[in-house]
């Protein structure tokens, strides 16, 4: 039986460690791609906690598949999915479900689909209608993360991004801002652009209120830091300049932020910044960033609770999950002062 010095050594980490990850401690701080490596070995191990070895652990063994719409080297770009896949993982672990990564669109760091049976999926990105002809045609036992292309017939978790994106507005309002800019990404993803739901909340709600101006709205392919620092750049070219912008994730916000500190802009003296996703480096920035809170590890969480339970009660009804977010305030947003 494999214990965790066996674990400590196939990931090069103390048994410390070990311990204090397979336990979940919340004290331990330790890097995404450790706790992966730790999670990856005691699978590889069949390590049984001290639960499962008391004969408490589900007795069936599921067989899962996991379809991630990023490669892992996007995953490094834009941490977000990375937050739910590690939350899917651990959930996995813990209730000993076999976790076999998949991928659909051919990307070449994952295993294939071939027709190869499996209890359920759980899919993570922002899958359309149209993509379902992609996944096996008479599995219903399909979870998606941060979508729902069809709630009628597939179990969701999402976050109210429509509500989330209106309270940002309100904040950034009610603190004096009448100029507020945008900053985002559009994927492609199977030859076709995705517009990003955040975006069009912001066209709406902004219009409605007459103080849009489609002048102040940058756009850049992908979501990462390099992104929003040039569409920054871009901004700060511009003969007008608002003065706070709503960035799409945190991601592009720590690009904006260094385009900004370059141009001896400060925040938010100057322009007031607000991102979207709340990840692990967002409250040591500098100055550190107000942003939405997502629960990210917790929908990944969620998502494996979804799926094991319609497994284990065969529902037949899907379920759709629809968790809260809330403003994270620190110092990159502030009052407008007038000049």
């Amino acid at each position: 039986m494999a214990t965790i010095k066996d674990i400590a050594q196939k990931a090069k980490v103390s048994i410390a460690t070990v311990s204090r990850v397979l336990n979940y401690d919340p004290g331990i701080s330790v890097a995404d791609e450790t706790r992966k490596r730790i999670f990856e070995a005691a699978q590889q191990l069949n390590y049984k906690t001290l639960r499962q070895r008391n004969g408490t652990a589900v007795k069936d063994r599921y067989r899962v598949g996991l379809v991630n719409w990023y490669s892992d080297q996007e995953e490094m770009l834009d941490p977000y999915y990375m937050a739910i896949r590690l939350g899917i993982e651990r959930e996995c672990f813990q209730r000993q479900i076999d976790l076999v990564k998949l991928f659909l669109h051919g990307e070449p760091d994952g295993k294939e689909w071939t027709g190869e049976a499996f209890d359920g999926i759980i899919a993570i990105g922002r899958f359309e209608k149209e993509d379902i002809a992609r996944f096996p045609g008479g599995l219903d036992n399909i979870v998606f993360v941060d979508s729902s292309p069809d709630d009628n017939r597939f179990d969701s978790v999402v976050i109210d991004l429509r509500k989330s994106v209106s309270e940002v507005l309100d904040y950034l309002i009610g603190l004096g801002h009448a100029s507020i800019g945008y900053i985002g990404g559009h994927n492609i993803v199977n030859q076709k652009r995705v517009r990003d739901e955040r975006e069009l909340v912001f066209m709406e709600r902004l219009t409605a209120q007459g103080l849009f101006d489609p002048k102040l709205v940058y756009t850049g392919e992908n979501l990462y830091s390099e992104d929003g620092y040039k569409l920054m750049k871009q901004a700060i070219a511009q003969e007008k300049l608002p003065t706070a912008f709503f960035i799409e994730n945190d991601s592009m916000a720590v690009g904006a932020l260094r385009a900004l500190h370059e141009a001896k802009l400060k925040v938010p003296e100057d322009i007031s910044i607000v991102g979207y996703n709340d990840i692990a480096i967002s409250a040591f920035l500098q100055p550190p960033l107000t942003t939405v809170k997502v629960h990210m590890e917790h929908m990944g969480e969620t998502a494996v609770e979804l799926l094991t339970d319609r497994l284990a009660a065969k529902r037949a009804i899907a379920k759709k999950i629809v968790l809260p977010t809330c403003i994270q305030v620190r110092e990159s947003s502030g009052k407008l002062v007038s000049k």
